[in-house]
């Protein structure tokens, strides 16, 4: 029981910092013309310390990885916070921060539908309940947001970029449970993030010139803050909250974070808010308590 309620409010601590993600992305780009890369870039180089000592320490006395270990984790660095977060932050210069995090929580429906498609899993009927709940609720907020937008092709392409974003999460979260198991949650996660950081900053100097990480120092300042609040301490509690509930309860209980980021993009970004939006919140908030009542059970 104790490690059932830990492992649900592990996972709304970790969907609160993935949610402030966003807000801090939208004000780094309305602070300056920065490119997604370069963003990108400083949010993993700021975090890449805490990851090298939590890898150097977790790996110590610990039985080496075989081959096939380090191909995962390899992959599935690539997917979750590479891959995932590029996407992302292109879509989040075509749209609103409200709008990112509702198409990005599309991820719980694609865990689950992999997970039963291809990894033999099972869900009941309450899990089913919750999610039609989480979606028709998503689905109010995501009509509003639409009417709202002037230029409809801007929502498409960023929204493309999001979902793309989505299908990236999803593939990490569902591929992510055995390996947590298998070499510990901070092992794991230090090392596929360093694989993530690794491929950001290939993918900048690649594609950047060295000049570029010189910044106005707001954008250092969001910068190290992604770093914080919205990469080192949801890493942790998203993979410690797998580990304690499955990819599967995490993924829905992280869908409270569409209602965080409405929320705080109304407060610091002055994004619009209405009746709809907030109907389609409580709807999620629903969906997530008949979730927690099932895991506690």
């Amino acid at each position: 029981m104790a490690g059932v309620t830990a492992g649900l409010w592990l996972a709304v601590l970790a969907a609160f910092g993935f949610s402030l993600k966003a807000i801090f992305v939208k004000l780094a780009y309305a602070a300056a013309p920065v490119e997604a890369v370069t963003l990108l870039a400083l949010r993993m180089a700021f975090a890449l310390p805490v990851f090298l000592w939590v890898g150097l320490h977790s790996s110590r006395g610990a039985v080496p990885l075989e081959r096939r270990d380090w191909a995962l984790v390899v992959a599935l660095g690539l997917l979750g916070y590479y891959g995932a977060s590029i996407f992302d932050f292109l879509g989040l210069r075509y749209i609103s921060a409200g709008l990112e995090r509702l198409i990005l929580f599309t991820y719980p429906t694609l865990v689950i539908l992999i997970g039963v498609l291809f990894l033999g899993q099972h869900i009941g009927r309450r899990e089913w309940a919750a999610l039609a709940l989480c979606y028709v609720g998503i689905a109010a907020a995501f009509a509003h947001d639409l009417g709202m937008s002037r230029d409809t092709a801007a929502v498409w392409v960023g929204g493309g970029f999001v979902f793309a974003s989505s299908l990236s999460y999803a593939l990490y979260l569902s591929g992510s449970a055995r390996m947590i198991v298998r070499l510990g949650t901070a092992r794991f996660t230090a090392l596929a993030m360093l694989v993530s950081t690794a491929a950001t900053l290939v993918h900048f100097f690649a594609t950047q010139p060295l000049a570029a990480l010189v910044q106005p120092l707001p954008i250092y300042g969001y910068g190290l803050a992604m770093a914080i609040l919205s990469t080192v301490i949801p890493v942790f509690a998203q993979s410690a909250a797998i580990r304690r509930i499955g990819s599967g309860r995490a993924a829905l209980i992280g869908m409270v974070g569409p209602l965080l980021t409405i929320v705080l993009g109304w407060w610091l970004l002055g994004e619009a808010i209405s009746a709809w939006q907030m109907a389609g919140a409580a709807l999620v908030i629903a969906g997530i308590a008949l979730v927690g009542r099932r895991s506690a059970a």
